[in-house]
C-alpha cells in the first residue's frame, strides 16, 4: 500500500512544513515575553504546532486522492514537491510574508473513465471540507477545553482555504482535473 520511498517523502514533507509555519502558527502561551524571538532561535513547540496544524490537512488530501484512485484500479503514490518544499523553505528563509507552494502531490495512472478521474481530484478537496466542518462542529461545543480552540480555529481556516483554492479550476490543480473530467465525461 505504501512504499519506503513514500514514507520518505512524507517525513521530509512534515518536516519541512513545520519549519516552513513555525513562525507563523504558533502555539499558544502565557503573557507575553517581548524577548521570547531572541531567547530561542528554534522553538520546537511551535514546530510541533505548525505540524499538527498543517500535516493532516495536506496528508489526508492527498491520501485521500491515493485511495479513491487505488479504489478505481490506478496506481497511486504519494510524491513530496521537492521543487516546492524548497521554494517554501527560500520564502521562510527570506521572510516573505505570504509563503504559497504545493508541498506533495499523487501520482497516479490507470484506466480510469473521466468520471472517474474527476472523483480523484476531488476527493482531496472534499477532504479538506470534511476537517473545515469537523473542526467548526467541536468549535460550538460547550464543553471544549479553552487549549484546544486556537488548534481548532487554524485547522478550519486552513482546511476551507485548501477547500477553495483546490477547486478552483485552474489547469494542473485539482479543480482544474475535476471540472474538465466531468465536461469530458458529459460530452461522451
Amino acid at each position: 500500500m505504501f512504499s519506503l520511498q513514500e514514507f520518505i517523502d512524507l517525513l521530509i514533507m512534515i518536516t519541512a512544513l513545520g519549519f516552513i509555519f513555525k513562525d507563523i502558527f504558533k502555539k499558544p502561551v502565557g503573557p507575553y515575553d517581548p524577548l521570547t524571538h531572541y531567547k530561542k532561535r528554534f522553538n520546537f513547540e511551535n514546530f510541533k504546532f505548525a505540524v499538527m496544524v498543517t500535516a493532516p490537512a495536506i496528508i489526508l488530501h492527498e491520501l485521500a486522492h491515493k485511495f479513491v484512485a487505488i479504489s478505481f484500479g490506478a496506481v497511486a503514490t504519494f510524491k513530496a514537491a521537492y521543487m516546492f518544499l524548497g521554494l517554501g523553505i527560500l520564502l521562510k528563509l527570506l521572510n516573505f510574508g505570504f509563503i504559497f507552494f504545493v508541498p506533495a502531490y499523487v501520482q497516479w495512472f490507470g484506466n480510469v473513465t473521466h468520471f472517474q478521474t474527476a472523483m480523484i481530484a476531488v476527493a482531496g478537496p472534499l477532504t479538506n471540507l470534511a476537517i473545515f466542518g469537523m473542526a467548526t462542529f467541536f468549535l460550538k461545543q460547550k464543553n471544549i477545553k479553552k487549549r484546544y480552540i486556537p488548534f481548532l480555529i487554524l485547522t478550519k481556516k486552513i482546511n476551507l482555504f485548501l477547500f477553495i483554492f483546490n477547486m478552483l479550476p485552474i489547469p494542473f490543480f485539482d479543480g482544474g482535473h475535476f471540472f474538465s473530467s466531468i465536461l469530458s465525461a458529459l460530452g461522451n
